[in-house]
Parts: structure tokens; C-alpha cells; sequence
């Protein structure tokens, strides 16, 4: 009797937890997006500055070939065709700034934590990210999305990048702040099966 109450209470479980499982291809969150994470050398106030004037010239330096980005594997191939330009203009701010740090530019996957912007959010997980690491990179970092292009794009048009750039309308309600509390949940679930995918490699 106890385990058919233990099956019973399982089942019910399991069958409420389908209408909240992440299963509408809401792993496009991950797959479609690429990020931008600029690591500054240290804390001091003047890395700091630095390291966002290195980003403000790394966005000016790709931001009109990623407007012909029209999907993942474009943006990809761009940012990592680029990768040379990209490092040839953080090491001329640095230099035109008195700074003789090494930058290192890496493109691949990173684990990112969960990310607030204004009006969505991107949970934590692995994401296709450009990496640029100022001198020894142990400061405060900086990240964006490069791919949609939220980075050089306002909060408003944030919908039709994504939409633009592959994602769904429901796909894009798991990262709308205004979604409803269904997609929340979703939201919460897809946040929690990355981190233990994670935990398993």
C-alpha cells in the first residue's frame, strides 16, 4: 500500500512537472547565443576604466560586420574570422591609454552565472562566448551579448533581435522579465538542468 501511494505521489509529480520542463526548444537560449566577457587586469580604478574603453572599441570594431550576423553560424564564423582585428583594436586603446598590458582573446564556451538586463534575463549555463582577458585578468569583469546584438542595440528592439536571429516567441517568453509565471518556472528548470549538465563533465 505504501508503494503504490509513493508511485501514486510520483506520477502526479512528474506529470505536473511536463508542463513546466523546458521541451519547446528553449535550449536555444544557450545555442543561439553568443556573449562578450571582458575581464579587466585588476580593481584599481584605472584598469577599470580601461577595460570599458578596450570593450567600447571592441563593439566599435565588429558592430557593422555583425549587422550582416543573420543567424548562429554566421555570427560565429564572423567573430572568430575577426579574432585577429578584434585583438589588434583592444591593443591599440590600451596603448593610445598609456597601458602596456598583453590581451588575450579567446572564443569558445564559458560558463556564465545568471544575468539581469533590462527587461529579460539569461539564465546561467554554458554559452559560445568571446573572451578578452586584459594583463592578468584578476578584475571585476564586464559581459554582454554580442550575438543577438543587444550589445549595440537599446532594450526595446531586444525582442526582435532574438526573433530575428532564430528564437521563437515562446522561446523568447523564457527570457522575458514580463513573462508569466509558467514560463518562470521553465525559466528556473532549463537554469537548473545546465548547472547539474554542468556538474556531469
Amino acid at each position: 500500500m505504501k508503494f503504490l501511494l509513493t508511485f501514486s505521489f510520483s506520477v502526479l509529480i512528474a506529470t505536473l512537472l511536463l508542463n513546466f520542463l523546458p521541451v519547446h526548444g528553449e535550449e536555444a537560449v544557450y545555442e543561439d547565443t553568443v556573449r562578450l566577457h571582458v575581464i579587466a587586469a585588476s580593481d584599481s580604478e584605472e584598469d577599470q576604466e580601461v577595460k570599458l574603453k578596450v570593450r567600447d572599441s571592441i563593439l566599435r570594431c565588429i558592430s557593422e560586420e555583425m549587422k550582416n550576423a543573420r543567424d548562429t553560424e554566421s555570427a560565429v564564423r564572423l567573430i572568430d574570422s575577426m579574432k585577429g582585428e578584434i585583438k589588434r583594436c583592444a591593443d591599440e586603446t590600451l596603448k593610445l591609454e598609456g597601458f602596456d598590458d598583453e590581451v588575450k582573446i579567446e572564443f569558445g564556451h564559458e560558463k556564465y552565472p545568471v544575468r539581469y538586463y533590462s527587461g529579460f534575463t539569461l539564465p546561467s549555463g554554458t554559452y559560445k562566448s568571446l573572451r578578452v582577458v586584459i594583463g592578468e585578468g584578476e578584475g571585476k569583469n564586464w559581459w554582454c551579448i554580442l550575438f543577438p546584438s543587444v550589445c549595440m542595440s537599446n532594450a526595446v528592439s531586444a525582442k526582435e533581435d532574438y526573433v530575428m536571429a532564430g528564437f521563437t516567441p515562446d522561446q523568447y517568453k523564457i527570457i522575458d522579465n514580463k513573462s508569466s509565471r509558467k514560463y518562470k518556472v521553465r525559466f528556473k528548470i532549463l537554469e537548473i538542468l545546465s548547472d547539474f549538465t554542468d556538474r556531469l563533465k
